[in-house]
């Protein structure tokens, strides 16, 4: 399973700032250490064009110029500099690299990603560019030349917040499905709406959680009928952990692993490609993590092994012991 990197990229910030940007090469070294099937590979540079696909121009001008003003600045979570802003295009460029990878392949990953509050004329929420949506266009294009089609995209965003940039960059685009399953209390306090939005309540565990995965899944697939995503984007945030400083959710480790696993099998099952991206966690302890996206992995290298014909549908590949859902 092919697998995009750009944390060699770094995102310089001031001593004591709240976002965890070791998490990035903590889990590259993870994945080379522990799942060595997995081809890791640098992240290309988006171009100005691409990221054009999804941003004025203006807006990204003002971020590879280095024209944001201090209060896009404080919006974004960053102070700009020449390297946030190329790590940013890398960022980008990994999801529309493992985008590509995967209309090949079936699965592929990028190790980081997830921006999803970025929307069309502003970063917000620690987030730059809209990767997601920048790849989703990219690849439409692409589609579209290649093969003459239209290509129907799906977003799964199970980060603990919602997906606002993602919703306002698709609001008037049929081609593109969006679905979020997120805090109803949490950041953005002011939603966006997506296609389908799925607010749960502080404190909800693994169990609710999942019923409402199922029956938001099942509402999507009636939605498309016999007209099915070509692709799929899965934003598998970290953040609904129990012990995450900024999710107000309680899924346990085993709780998100089964979250992937449902998510990537009923992809598989559909034969719908999909492109992972980590999106945000933001544990107390970084090494949770950094496990927890570990396992997003795992399991993604195990569907990618089932499309590729060398494992059964039933894989336990590197998965955690069985522990019952709360």
């Amino acid at each position: 399973m092919q697998a995009f990197t750009s944390d060699h990229h770094t995102l310089p910030l001031p001593s004591g700032h709240r976002f965890p940007v070791s998490k990035y090469a903590l889990l590259r070294e993870a994945v080379a250490r522990s799942l060595p099937e997995v081809r890791l590979s640098p992240a290309p540079a988006a171009c100005d064009g691409e990221l054009m696909l999804a941003h004025s121009p203006d807006y990204v001008a003002a971020v590879l110029e280095g024209w944001l003003s201090p209060a896009q600045q404080r919006e974004i979570g960053f102070p700009w500099s020449e390297r946030m802003a190329e790590r940013s295009r890398r960022s980008v460029g990994a999801t529309i690299a493992a985008a590509r990878a995967a209309l090949a392949e079936g699965v592929a990953a990028n190790l980081a990603g997830g921006t999803h509050h970025a929307s069309a004329d502003k970063g917000s929420g620690y987030c730059v560019f809209n990767d997601v949506a920048v790849a989703a266009r990219r690849m439409q294009g692409e589609w579209h030349r290649l093969h003459g089609q239209l290509l129907r995209v799906l977003v799964v965003d199970l980060d603990v917040h919602q997906g606002n940039g993602t919703a306002s960059i698709f609001a008037d685009d049929p081609t593109v499905f969006t679905l979020s399953l997120h805090g109803e209390r949490n950041f953005p306090f002011r939603k966006v709406a997506g296609d389908l939005d799925i607010d749960l309540p502080d404190g909800c565990e693994d169990i609710p959680y999942l019923q409402a995965l199922d029956q938001a899944l099942a509402t999507v697939w009636a939605h498309h009928g016999d007209q099915p995503p070509g692709l799929a984007f899965y934003l598998a945030g970290a953040d609904p952990h129990e012990n995450d400083r900024l999710g107000r959710l309680r899924l346990t480790a085993a709780g998100l692993a089964e979250r992937d696993r449902r998510v990537l099998t009923a992809l598989r099952e559909r034969r719908i490609p999909v492109a992972l991206t980590m999106a945000g966690g933001y544990g107390r302890d970084i090494a949770d993590t950094v496990a927890i996206q570990l396992n997003t992995v795992a399991e993604a290298l195990a569907s990618w092994e089932a499309w590729q014909g060398r494992r059964g549908m039933d894989s336990t590949h590197n998965r955690p012991p069985d522990t019952t859902l709360r």
